[in-house]
């Protein structure tokens, strides 16, 4: 460093200190001084590769530079518990510690249970052609619409090109006429909740349904239901999207959660002895204890991965009166299809929980026993994910219903 770049340097520690002068005499004299020091600095001083920077926020992350592109295929809420792997109760904020883009964007690497571990969105996506003959069905919390716009929903919309997608907690306070949704589905059904900018389930359908109905018949408190369910009537089958019921931060609304549950369990009985069912969505229930990264640490203290939640999804699958009330056993497909794998649908914001894998099994298939021979595949969109901090789940199925 040669002598006029060292004083330019000491200068410009001392300026922070001349620019806080109080007196008036001084300003003229300070204002060109910072001046000729700024001109100095940009000849003198060697030039410095800027590098990007993001904020981990509470609903999105701002970057700067491009994301990787997504591989073909698939792989694949909430404070934090003691295993600090994001609890299913709430969406806290994320720290406001500046973080690389560089860290997120390159990031091609996979977590221990071999999930992507990218924390924004992907701008090139590909799947795999849909199966001839086939009808696809996707999932996705999209933790608000608004915010998932922003980050990339309309891409995955685009690239999935499901035939029926329900969506979850869109958040919305009317029907949402994007473009996106409009020249691509021609049936479209928004249940809103009466709360302002609060759950919210949408099933958007390239499919008449012969029949649409928003309501959990026997529930007693029609605001906990509006906005949370809609079910379609096919020829052959019902499609039901639900945002389940969260047990809620300190599982203060868990009784609200087993009422949901008990009504619940007797309307899709009901459906299932009409036609075959298939139930999707954000369900709120890691089902047993591989469908969280730490069962032990969560167990009967988490929302989502309690006594009363993870028996009463049990029930539905596995009816205990089956003979007596002749209800039919239904299959959580995803894992059927993948007894043993380890991969999950949301990664908390907080504590790094994408990268490090700690995360929740919440978004699935379920469907009557009876058809799931007709099911093509069941794959999580493992790499979808910065535009919400669940992951899309998509199911093909034979398309005779």
């Amino acid at each position: 460093m040669n002598s006029t770049t060292s004083l330019i340097y000491k200068s410009l520690r001392l300026a922070p200190k001349l620019t806080t002068c109080k007196y008036s005499g001084f300003d003229s004299l300070v204002h060109l001084s910072l001046r000729s020091l700024h001109v100095s600095r940009l000849v003198a001083m060697p030039a410095k590769r800027s590098e990007p920077v993001a904020k981990d926020s509470k609903d999105k992350v701002k970057e700067e530079a491009k994301p990787p592109a997504v591989r073909s295929g698939s792989s694949s809420k909430r404070k934090a518990s003691p295993s600090e792997d994001g609890d299913p109760g709430s969406r806290a904020s994320s720290s406001k510690k500046k973080i690389k883009v560089a860290e997120d964007m390159i990031d091609n690497s996979t977590s221990s249970n071999e999930q992507p571990t990218n924390k924004v969105f992907p701008t090139n996506i590909s799947f795999a052609p849909k199966n001839e003959g086939a009808l696809r069905i996707a999932t996705w919390n999209i933790c608000g619409l608004a915010a998932s716009s922003k980050k990339g929903l309309k891409f995955y919309v685009e690239a999935e090109d499901a035939d029926i997608l329900v969506l979850t907690e869109t958040k919305v306070n009317n029907d949402p006429l994007d473009p996106v949704f409009t020249q691509r589905y021609p049936h479209r059904y928004w249940a809103i909740s009466d709360k302002k900018s609060y759950s919210g389930t949408a099933i958007l359908s390239k499919v008449k349904p012969l029949s649409v109905d928003y309501t959990l018949p026997g529930h007693p408190d029609t605001k906990i239901v509006k906005g949370r369910i809609i079910t379609l009537e096919l020829d052959k089958a019902y499609v039901i999207g639900t945002y389940v019921v969260n047990a809620g931060q300190g599982l203060k609304t868990l009784d609200e959660k087993k009422e949901w549950n008990t009504h619940f369990e007797k309307y899709i009985r009901d459906l299932d002895k009409k036609k075959p069912v298939i139930w999707t969505g954000d369900l709120n229930v890691a089902p047993t204890a591989i469908d969280l990264a730490n069962p032990k640490t969560n167990w009967n203290k988490t929302p989502g991965y309690t006594e009363a939640e993870t028996t009463a999804f049990a029930r539905i699958l596995e009816p205990p009166d089956a003979e007596e009330s002749g209800a039919q056993k239904m299959v959580d497909v995803w894992r059927h299809l993948h007894p043993g794998l380890k991969h999950y649908t949301y990664f908390s914001y907080r504590f790094d929980c994408r990268r490090k894998g700690l995360g929740w099994r919440l978004d699935t298939f379920v469907l009557s026993e009876r058809i799931v021979d007709k099911v093509k595949m069941c794959e999580i969109r493992s790499e979808i994910y910065g535009a919400s901090d669940h992951c899309p789940v998509v199911l093909e199925i034979e398309n005779d219903l």
